[in-house]
């Protein structure tokens, strides 16, 4: 995990957008410090743009919407730190957080204190099976998104040798161990198995072992910061093993510290709202800021159309109306026609395959 530590007066500051005076108070909450800040930029940016949007409508039951942003760095206890202050400035509902050691953990405290919760980017079942009915997400879970690469790789790489790594997170592991086992029910039984310590810059010793063994496929449950360096140290020693992984290889960052390493590396992740015709507006308004809204920036959008939707329905703020609404609604959002089962999953279009060429990625063919 990230050892990052930020001192706790300054883990939340406010944003405020529209008036001074503004009532319906919500936030986003992820890591906005830290290797993995890339994500954290892209949840504040679409977060921004919504309330932008909003508040330019009029906002919401006659009040506009104010910001707050937290972050938490992906480290569980700074995450519950950042819960804490959000309760203690009246947040209506969190947009967040990220890692899904982070969203769990807070996930608590926005229980017991009447928050909605709404993550854009926790994939770890464990989130949404606690029993909360104020805990939601906008994007798959890792038994969803395990299987489908382990489907994806029994077919395309056939007879190949599988590597499987993981980083000791949450959100790591799970994914990795739920790959792992719908491979081996496919009959598919990895090479190697090996968990890695996030964070660190030289990875020869694994790089070795994976070269040892002659491994094709490399399956990592990890972030785009570890990935890069791996599959580029890699490349350095001669293994040429194709990369495949789950959301967090969905940044520009992957590529700028893989480089041409990265090239055919796959990952999985939801359909990219960006080429939905119908989102043209509110992409080019975000890149007419200086930023390309990938990854994560229009699942926080999403996601605050989604409650905004749900509480203007319920004509209240009341976290059992909120919850009565948003269990019980389609809404109308930059991700298409969502909703939430009874515990809180969005009703999910599925995973598909992205691949990285040339510093970009496209839906594999």
């Amino acid at each position: 995990m990230l050892k990052t530590t930020l001192c706790a007066g300054v883990a939340v500051f406010a944003l405020g957008v529209g008036m001074a005076n503004a009532e319906i108070v919500i936030a986003v909450a992820g890591p906005m410090t830290g290797s993995y800040a890339s994500f954290g930029e892209q949840a504040l940016k679409g977060a921004e743009q919504a309330v932008k949007d909003i508040n330019a409508k009029g906002g919401v039951l006659g009040e506009k919407l104010k910001l707050e942003v937290g972050d938490d760095a992906c480290d569980p206890k700074q995450a519950v730190a950042v819960a804490n202050q959000f309760v203690n400035k009246g947040v209506k509902a969190v947009i967040g957080h990220f890692c899904s050691g982070s969203s769990i953990p807070a996930s608590a405290v926005y229980q017991e204190e009447g928050i909605v919760q709404i993550s854009y980017g926790s994939t770890n079942p464990k989130l949404t099976e606690q029993g909360f009915a104020n805990v939601y997400r906008v994007c798959g879970r890792d038994d969803q998104q395990g299987p489908t690469a382990a489907e994806m790789i029994a077919k395309k790489f056939k007879g190949k040798k599988v590597a499987i790594l993981q980083d000791k997170t949450a959100y790591g592991k799970g994914l990795a161990d739920e790959t792992k086992k719908k491979l081996n029910e496919l009959g598919v039984q990895e090479v190697m198995y090996e968990a890695y310590t996030a964070g660190e810059k030289d990875y020869s010793a694994l790089v070795t072992k994976l070269k040892q063994a002659n491994i094709d496929v490399i399956y990592l449950g990890g972030y785009h910061s570890e990935g890069g360096l791996i599959i580029r140290q890699a490349k350095e020693q001669g293994l040429n093993a194709t990369l495949i992984g789950g959301d967090a290889l969905g940044t520009s960052e992957f590529a700028a510290i893989a480089g041409k390493a990265g090239d055919g590396t796959l990952f999985s992740f939801n359909p990219d709202p960006r080429k939905d015709p119908a989102n043209k507006k509110v992409v080019e308004a975000i890149r007419a800021g200086g930023y390309e809204p990938e990854g994560y920036t229009l699942y926080t959008y999403g996601a605050i159309q989604a409650y905004t939707q749900a509480i203007a329905a319920a004509k209240s703020t009341k976290v059992a109306d909120a919850n009565k609404a948003m269990h019980g609604m389609t809404f109308d959002t930059v991700l298409g026609k969502v909703g939430f089962d009874a515990k809180g999953d969005m009703k999910a279009p599925g995973f598909v395959f992205y691949e990285w060429k040339n510093g970009a990625f496209d839906y594999v063919n």
